[in-house]
């Protein structure tokens, strides 16, 4: 990726929430959206 590291911090450093799909903060513990827990890291590549 030709990305800057801080476009690329600031792109990536998020959390997904895999119940409803939200961004998060990068140290939350839980949704802010949906309250759930069960959050991921942003993928950094396309998947397939």
């Amino acid at each position: 990726m030709a990305r800057f590291p801080e476009a690329e911090r600031r792109l990536f450093r998020v959390k997904i929430c895999r119940k409803c799909k939200a961004r998060n903060a990068w140290l939350a513990r839980k949704c802010r959206k949906c309250g759930s827990k069960a959050l991921r890291p942003k993928r950094k590549e396309a998947k397939g």
